[in-house]
């Protein structure tokens, strides 16, 4: 027989071992859930942002971006079940979840420089993706707030590729995308130059996968043409139509959401590619 003093604490050695049985099966089940899911991380310039959200705190997108969209803002709806089966030797699990945090302006050295890599750093984990595409800023040589040479665009890049590669997850390293000049006998050509080799050299290098984006995007722009490339996929906007762009807007580097949507149907068919070549290998 229990004496009845040692009742009330034999009850709640009980139901202390009763809790903890239930928050170990919670916390296996949130486990088990998280590894269900493929973050694949997006880093680069305002090519690939995303707009929305808390881009511009305390602003509105529609007031005072729309219809800027970068290629990372329209990624998630390529990734989605699906569309998973053709990535199924690159991917393993059954969802992705695409984590923009592509910034205007920023070139490899100021992403790192700002933290930016730190905070992916610290959450990747194995068998995420990191997609890399840098260039644009950091061949700006009139801005040296931003401007990075090409051996230390190489050495960021090489140092983005190990550390995603030290937490398990997958590097994947694109070339800069098109700008939508200079045209030539109705044919894009390069812009970004060495730029553009920089990114080959180091995946060549580290064996690392690359999308070659600057050729994609150029060979697909040239067969729509410089008319229609300008009208519907730059940021080339008539005056008096957009409220963010009363005066309209001329430029040649960001995407409308149809280009914005189309590279990211680039790189997305460029993801199949490197899932084509594993299976290969």
């Amino acid at each position: 027989m229990i004496p009845k003093n040692l009742i009330p604490v034999l009850l709640t050695v009980l139901f202390l071992n009763v809790t903890s049985c239930n928050s170990k099966k919670e916390s296996e089940v949130v486990v088990e859930e998280l590894k269900t899911v493929t973050t694949v991380y997006l880093i680069g310039d305002s090519t690939m942002a995303n707009y929305t959200g808390d881009y511009d705190i305390g602003k509105d997108y529609m007031k005072t971006r729309y219809p800027v969209t970068g290629w990372g803002q329209v990624f998630q709806p390529f990734l989605v079940s699906d569309s998973l089966n053709q990535l199924k030797n690159l991917i393993k699990t059954d969802s992705v979840l695409v984590d923009d945090r592509a910034r205007g302006g920023r070139s490899t050295r100021t992403f790192f420089q700002e933290g930016r890599w730190r905070a992916v750093y610290e959450n990747l984990k194995k068998g995420d993706i990191v997609i890399m595409q840098f260039g644009h800023n950091d061949a700006a040589e009139s801005k040296p707030e931003r401007y990075v040479n090409i051996e230390g665009y190489k050495e960021f890049l090489r140092l983005y590729v190990s550390q995603t590669r030290q937490k398990g997850a997958i590097p994947i390293i694109l070339t800069p995308v098109a700008r939508n000049y200079p045209w030539k006998d109705d044919k894009l050509e390069d812009v970004h130059g060495e730029y553009d080799k920089a990114p080959k050299d180091v995946a060549k290098e580290m064996n690392v996968c690359l999308i070659d984006l600057n050729l994609k995007s150029r060979e697909f722009f040239t067969k729509k043409g410089k008319d229609f490339v300008s009208q519907n996929y730059f940021m080339n906007l008539p005056p008096n139509t957009y409220e963010a762009y009363p005066d309209g807007q001329r430029d040649n580097t960001h995407f409308q959401p149809k280009g914005a949507t189309v590279v990211a149907g680039l790189v997305f068919d460029g993801l199949k590619e490197i899932n084509s070549d594993s299976n290969n290998k």
